[in-house]
């Protein structure tokens, strides 16, 4: 497993833009599947936005395609969030996620390790 730390979080107001890092420890970093999932008061938690370890290849939730965009880079054992045009909707505390199996990973049983997570807060 590794362990994941977050960062970026904060208030905004909506149409704003912020980036989220996370920031893994262990050496296998970029075999890992990464993730980014968040979670509103009184909601499950929900997958967002990931990126596989294989091919770099992106995949997102329909709610954020086209806003938000997921990278990596493995050199610094790091993914990020670049979250654009946001919404009140948005507002959630958001986590950073990895996982070892192959493939698209949207379920979080699917995932390894999670970080403490980050609030972001969107304002009307």
């Amino acid at each position: 497993q590794v362990q994941l730390v977050e960062s970026g979080g904060g208030l905004v107001q909506a149409g704003g833009s912020l980036r989220l890092s996370c920031v893994a420890s262990g050496r296998t970093f970029s075999s890992y599947t990464m993730g980014w999932f968040r979670q509103a008061p009184g909601k499950e938690r929900e997958f967002v936005a990931g990126i596989t370890w294989t091919a770099g290849a992106t995949y997102y939730a329909e709610s954020v395609k086209g806003r938000f965009t997921i990278s990596r880079d493995n050199a610094e054992n790091t993914v990020y969030l670049q979250m654009n045009s946001l919404k009140p909707e948005d507002t959630a505390v958001y986590y950073c996620a990895a996982g070892r199996r192959l493939g698209f990973l949207r379920a979080r049983y699917e995932y390894d390790s999670w970080g403490q997570g980050t609030q972001v807060t969107v304002s009307s």
